[in-house]
């Protein structure tokens, strides 16, 4: 059976608080990724710097770096299903080219690895 949130074209939304910023549109996955075409909104430019200072951080293997932008991005921003119910867990790349890369959990991932 196939998920419904990877189908090619759904659109999942990324929001600051009650703003959304973004929105996702599937191109494909390849376990446990799923890749979108990013379409930016009003409210995303602030966050930008945090995305591409993360990708250099992964591009130069510096994982304290990489997991601390992580951390910033997790703490300021939330992801929805094309159904619009919150993602337990993610871990989004948005790269400079307009692309995204993202991993999810319905559980928080300290649930999942106590």
């Amino acid at each position: 059976m196939t998920n419904p949130n990877l189908t090619t074209g759904s659109i999942w939304r990324l929001h600051h608080g009650d703003q959304e910023i973004a929105r996702l549109t599937v191109t494909g996955a390849d376990m446990p990724w799923t890749h979108a075409e990013v379409e930016t909104l009003p409210g995303f430019e602030e966050f930008r710097p945090l995305f591409s200072e993360q990708e250099r951080a992964a591009d130069e293997e510096d994982w304290e770096r990489a997991d601390a932008c992580y951390t910033q991005i997790r703490s300021a921003l939330t992801l929805t299903f094309p159904d619009g119910g919150p993602v337990a867990e993610f871990m989004l790349h948005i790269h400079d080219d307009g692309t995204a890369g993202w991993r999810w959990h319905d559980e928080p991932f300290d649930a999942v690895h106590p």
